[in-house]
């Protein structure tokens, strides 16, 4: 008899997070039994590659199954969803594994007597080099992080890179978004072609286009000799376009043709040209926004957001600063001789508490300033006194009342999480009101997704525009049954 289910399960491999790669069913004894197995467990174990159906799961998912077994009994105990929870592990030959892990129950399963629970796992080892014992992981092609998020986005590069499609990256200034490219690259089968990266706001309309395609000799005034475009230099390896939102609208009709069909034209020439290259774009405004006004084609945003991986700023994964800080560090040592080994416990707290609106690039920056004016072995807080006078100058509000009021609910406050007051200037206008009389119990479901929407699925932001603390915001959602994941998608 055909399994009802089977539909079902055949979307689980094309639709995350909600279907499985495993179904695990209680055997009565205090363990758990596989009634399916993901393919790729045979790469974890030899022994996995016969695990059938009814097998135990110790035997199925070699040592992930001691890391998993309290997930999921919790999740069948409770009825909670968990989602992308990161495990470390190490398999039957003493290797450290990796894997990120989404689990639910089911109440009804065919062939069960009661629950069972579906999970799916995403092999991140080759994303992430943990080092048992110390609380590091190895850069990852220039990445330095232990985050949650950052693990996601390390979990779809290594899924991606392989593919040849199109992938958009998405962040704010500052993120990361080009080593995310180059990552793309080097672990793609076109790791040994050139990979050439261009800004698309830092040139003008006028010159993209031959910068990007090329030109004959004589196209137009000082066009002296015959230029080779980027796309012709990056035959066979992958282009990286970013801020592509930047991007002209005549621009972007030749290159949704050399999407289309390889085919493109230098500047001034007849005779056409085929080209393989893969485009990796990156933006750090909504394309969805930049094609409602008509400044973005919509058939160039479907052709190019295939795939599409989202970094999250700092103040979102402040798990992260530490790692950041020796590595900064680390790196500065090398490069300059000196031995600055680490931060003083209250600098420490000033650089992880602080919102770094600049994100990576601004903390690389602020430890490179104060590295230099640093003699001694440790720096202490003392050396970030002028920086932050400077920062404060520089918050919205304190230079353009006008701009503050504008950007009110969408820049943060990067001192909000400091023992500092913010510049007295300072003016952050909610959209939500009544905004700083709001009191927990006030708060209803319509409130939460407006503020939600409004702050573009940040909770940070949402509850800055709600005017309540982060953890009240989370403690009325639990109350009126909300799901985060859900309102920040």
């Amino acid at each position: 008899m055909e399994n009802p289910f089977q539909k079902i399960y055949d979307e689980a491999h094309r639709q995350w997070p909600r279907f499985p790669d495993v179904v695990v069913l209680p055997d009565g004894h205090g363990g758990w039994i596989v009634d399916r197995l993901p393919a790729w467990v045979a790469a974890w174990s030899d022994e996995a590659v016969d695990a059938l159906a009814g097998r135990p799961l110790v035997d199925a998912l070699d040592g992930a199954a001691e890391a998993i077994a309290p997930v999921i009994a919790a999740v069948h105990a409770t009825g909670q969803v968990v989602r992308d929870y990161c495990l470390e592990f190490s398999d039957v030959r003493g290797r450290t594994r990796g894997i990120l892990v989404h689990a639910e129950r089911v109440d009804r399963y065919p062939g069960a007597a009661g629950a069972a629970v579906f999970l799916r796992l995403h092999d991140v080892t080759d994303a992430i080099t943990v080092q048992r014992g110390t609380s590091d992981l190895a850069p990852y092609h220039g990445l330095v992080a232990r985050s949650r998020a950052m693990a996601e986005v390390f979990r779809k590069i290594e899924r991606y890179a392989p593919v040849d499609m199109p992938v958009v990256i998405t962040g704010e200034t500052g993120t990361g978004k080009e080593l995310v490219a180059r990552a793309i690259h080097d672990r793609s089968p076109r790791r040994q072609k050139a990979f050439v990266a261009l800004n698309c706001s830092a040139i003008s309309s006028d010159l993209l286009e031959s910068e990007l395609f090329g030109h004959e000799r004589g196209a137009f005034t000082g066009a002296v000799r015959t230029h080779r475009g980027l796309f012709e230099q990056a035959d066979g390896g992958t282009i990286f376009l970013d801020e592509i939102g930047e991007m002209g609208i005549a621009t972007q009709a030749k290159l949704l043709r050399v999407l289309e069909s390889g085919a493109l034209a230098r500047v001034g020439g007849e005779q056409e040209m085929t080209v393989d290259v893969r485009i990796v774009a990156a933006t750090n405004v909504p394309l969805e926004l930049a094609v409602g006004l008509k400044r973005f084609r919509a058939d160039l945003y479907h052709r190019l957001s295939v795939l599409r991986i989202h970094l999250p700023p700092l103040r979102e994964r402040p798990e992260d600063i530490p790692l950041l800080v020796d590595h900064f560090l680390t790196e500065l040592n090398q490069k300059y001789g000196k031995q600055i080994v680490r931060l003083t416990q209250d600098a420490a707290r000033l650089v992880e508490q602080y919102e770094w609106p600049g994100n990576v690039r601004e903390l690389r920056n602020a430890l490179q300033r104060v590295y230099v004016e640093t003699d001694s072995p440790i720096i202490g807080r003392a050396a970030f006194d002028e920086w932050i006078e400077e920062r404060k100058a520089l918050a919205p509000g304190h230079w353009n009342l006008e701009a503050a009021s504008a950007l009110a609910g969408l820049v943060p406050n990067p001192f909000e999480r400091l023992a500092l007051p913010p510049p007295a200037a300072a003016t952050y206008l909610p959209a939500l009101s009544p905004p700083h009389h709001a009191k927990p119990r006030s708060l209803d479901e319509d409130d939460i997704r407006r503020a939600f929407h409004q702050a573009g699925g940040n909770a940070t932001r949402a509850a800055e525009l709600l005017g309540v603390h982060k953890a009240t915001l989370y403690r009325r959602m639990k109350h009126l049954g909300l799901d985060r994941h859900a309102l920040e998608a």
